[in-house]
């Protein structure tokens, strides 16, 4: 972890539903490359954290910026091209093909034209060697809606992924997953931290997994209240 350059400051965010807040000033500066853990029992925040830090749900108060490579400031919004996504209802397209959905994570980046006339090559290798790391390379030709729970979770993975953005934001990246899969993905995750600098925010049910591979922990605990501490073992 890059820990001397934030890539990411919350300051004072506070996000609420029906008028009851989830959370309430949470301030915190995420150093270029640091692998960070969310816990909390479901309904806390975790997911509504998430959706703010790509933009897609306003907070009732606070603001959030993300430093880019240049190191100039920018919004969640004005930052989602650098974004790779893994929702926790995965949006893939149950018809296309594995491989497909991964290039899928490239559509921000390329013109319209382009994808129209088809992916180049090098996009396709890529997406290729993202799915052979996760396993399943095999299955990049079969239409998802014909492959596991833990297998899409896996091509959502790879398509958050293909497009090397600088932040990764995973809603329960493995909760479909073995704990030895499980550990394959969050590795390659961490992988990608320390070959490109990406910082990684993901939620996780389990705290044995959070406590191996994160740099730090966020927990939230209901009624407003959280903590963030540092720990973990790799």
């Amino acid at each position: 972890m890059i820990a001397d350059k934030p890539h990411l400051q919350i300051n004072n965010l506070i996000v609420e539903r029906e008028g009851r807040p989830l959370f309430e000033k949470l301030d915190l500066s995420i150093g270029r490359g640091a692998f960070i853990c969310i816990e909390g029992r479901s309904g806390v925040g975790k997911s509504s954290l998430l959706s703010c830090l790509a933009g897609m749900l306003e907070p009732a108060s606070g603001e959030i910026t993300y430093c880019g490579q240049d190191d100039s400031q920018q919004s969640p919004k004005g930052f989602c091209k650098k974004l790779g996504l893994v929702f926790q209802h995965l949006r893939l397209t149950p018809n296309a093909t594995a491989e497909t959905n991964v290039l899928c994570g490239l559509l921000g980046q390329r013109s319209t034209w382009r994808t129209l006339l088809g992916f180049p090559r090098a996009d396709r290798q890529r997406a290729i060697a993202l799915l052979e790391k996760l396993g399943i390379a095999h299955l990049a030709q079969k239409p998802v809606a014909h492959i596991s729970g833990g297998e899409r979770q896996r091509v959502a993975v790879a398509r958050a992924l293909i497009g090397e953005p600088e932040c990764v934001l995973a809603d329960e990246p493995v909760s479909s997953l073995d704990p030895q899969l499980a550990r394959q993905v969050l590795s390659l995750l961490k992988q990608e931290c320390a070959r490109s600098g990406c910082t990684v925010l993901c939620t996780l049910h389990d705290s044995a997994l959070s406590e191996e591979f994160s740099d730090a922990t966020l927990r939230f605990h209901g009624e407003g209240g959280w903590d963030y501490s540092a720990g973990g073992r790799s």
